[in-house]
């Protein structure tokens, strides 16, 4: 990069960061639900969820995606048969297999007319910059990147600059479809989160959703689309021309002729949840679904306390009684969080957590804010787990269809055995976000449990008031966790061992060697919880 571009991306900095607060948009609000009768001149999914909802007054009907490869079948059939509008919202959006065959079913909604809003964190778009502008171009498609770097590349020489505005990111999830259908929970878009077979697994948990909850993911979209972090595409991005679209086209084909790409597409044809919703006969659990968002301006530093996620979790969650399961791929408690487990746990609730063990872990620097809490928590009498490194086995076409056939059903039945489950599909990384309270309640979102989900990125999630479905992710949770995790627990001395699910203990750390040990014991003494 020439002097010249660095000093005028440098001055960008500058300048973004000063408007950030100061710029205004015209509102542009989620498309309003059509009412309770049918109507001919809405939307094919809009007369279809009417029709059922209206049998289920004030409830929500959601349908938990825990199979990795029926969450993208679930988003690609829902942009598929989008029609008037398609809020996309989200913190990484990757260049690879899912994320170009998802922009190109974007594309192909915009050539039939849709309006298309795509909201992305700056921070999770790396390599896409031409796509965006190009996307951005067609005349229903408007791009907005969330709390924008203005240096493009490398974007890290923007923190030397603007570090406090910059690293605090959007980590919102949300696709919704005419206003009448959402999709809500922890799954970014990329090959990771939707089980590609050459790569690797995000074990995670996402919700469809319909009914009275998905006009307030629409408004919490609006707010974020017009808030002052939320910067037009155009204002950023390096200008192309056209040819930019029809690589994309290209680029979408050649991922379909790919033989790994090819039989993954397969896969998608043969789920029956496809066939199920363009039908609409997809079986959901009726509830009463709450969402919880923090307001944007977070990202700037302006609300505390009560007023984010973090503040509302007990409103939330409400204040466990009998049981808390938490599931958290990144989990630092902090002392306060520590604190509060261990009081609620002198008050006799059963609590269980999973977490990822080093040798999963993805991020490792994480790890090394988690593992000072381990012995607070096992000597508060609380479960803790964490998920080891799984080896990737890619079912077949026939188990692929025997699960999209029975998972749906076993779980509304409440079977422990639900062939979809996430946590037995040979994930190698846990990167869900679940709560399961007193087998009540069910939170699903974007939340970690931890400093940075609390006090600098913004995040979502929907509560499903459902003693069925909590109640069968607390039973997932207890017959499927300790097979294939660590449980913690201590000697007589106090010393942390890791237990397999023979009951064989280890006395060091699996997965971690001499240098791993010495880096992660480093970290441990660096002041850094605050930003992880």
């Amino acid at each position: 990069m020439r002097l010249s571009s660095w000093l005028f991306a440098i001055a960008g900095s500058l300048l973004i960061a000063g408007a950030i607060g100061r710029a205004s948009r015209l509102p542009r609000h989620a498309l309003p639900p059509a009412g309770p009768a049918p109507d001919v001149s809405g939307t094919t999914l809009a007369t279809a969820i009417t029709k059922i909802a209206a049998r289920h007054k004030g409830l929500s009907g959601v349908y938990l995606l825990s199979d990795a490869l029926e969450a993208f079948a679930t988003r690609m059939a829902l942009v598929r048969h989008a029609e008037k509008t398609l809020d996309l919202q989200y913190y990484i959006w990757r260049g690879d297999r899912t994320g170009t065959l998802l922009l190109e079913a974007v594309l192909e909604a915009a050539d039939r007319g849709v309006r298309v809003r795509l909201l992305l964190d700056d921070n999770g778009i790396d390599g896409l910059d031409n796509v965006l502008f190009a996307l951005d171009r067609h005349p229903n498609i408007e791009v907005r990147l969330f709390n924008p770097f203005p240096i493009r590349w490398p974007k890290a020489i923007g923190y030397a600059f603007d570090f406090r505005r910059l690293n605090r990111r959007m980590h919102n999830k949300s696709l919704t479809v005419d206003g009448h259908a959402t999709i809500v929970g922890g799954r970014n878009i990329g090959d990771e989160y939707f089980g590609v077979e050459d790569g690797p697994l995000f074990a995670d948990l996402d919700v469809l959703a319909v009914g009275p909850v998905v006009a307030d993911v629409g408004t919490q979209f609006d707010r974020y689309w017009n808030a002052s972090s939320a910067f037009p595409a155009r204002l950023l991005l390096r200008r192309v021309g056209p040819r930019d679209l029809r690589r994309l086209r290209r680029r979408s084909s050649i991922v379909e002729r790919d033989p790994a790409a090819r039989r993954y597409v397969e896969a998608l044809r043969d789920l029956e949840i496809v066939r199920e919703l363009a039908e609409s006969r997809l079986p959901m659990e009726w509830a009463k679904v709450r969402l919880f968002a923090d307001d944007p301006t977070k990202a700037l530093g302006l609300k505390a306390g009560e007023t984010r996620l973090a503040g509302l979790l007990e409103n939330v969650i409400g204040t466990p009684q009998r049981e808390l399961q938490i599931i958290s791929g990144y989990f630092v408690p902090g002392r306060i969080g520590v604190a509060d487990l261990t009081a609620m746990r002198l008050r006799g609730v059963d609590i269980s957590i999973l977490t990822n063990a080093y040798e999963a872990t993805d991020v490792g620097v994480v790890h090394a804010g988690y593992a000072p809490y381990r012995k607070d928590l096992v000597a508060a009498g609380i479960k803790l787990y964490e998920m080891r490194a799984q080896t990737r086995q890619a079912p077949t076409r026939k188990e692929r269809r025997r699960g999209a056939r029975m998972g749906v059903a076993r779980r509304l039945r409440g079977s422990g055995n639900a062939s979809v489950s996430a946590l037995r599909a040979g994930a190698t990384t846990l990167h869900a976000k679940t709560f399961s309270v007193d087998r009540e309640r069910l939170f699903v979102g974007s939340f970690n449990f931890d400093p940075r989900s609390v006090d600098l990125n913004t995040e979502m999630g929907v509560l499903i008031e459902s003693p069925n479905l909590a109640g069968i992710a607390a039973d997932l949770f207890r017959k499927t966790v300790p097979q294939m995790a660590y449980r913690i627990v201590a000697d007589d001395s106090g010393h942390i061992l890791w237990q397999d699910a023979a009951g064989r203990r280890l006395a060091r750390e699996p997965g971690m060697g001499i240098a791993s040990r010495a880096a992660i014991g480093l970290l441990k003494r660096l002041n850094i919880e605050w930003l992880l």
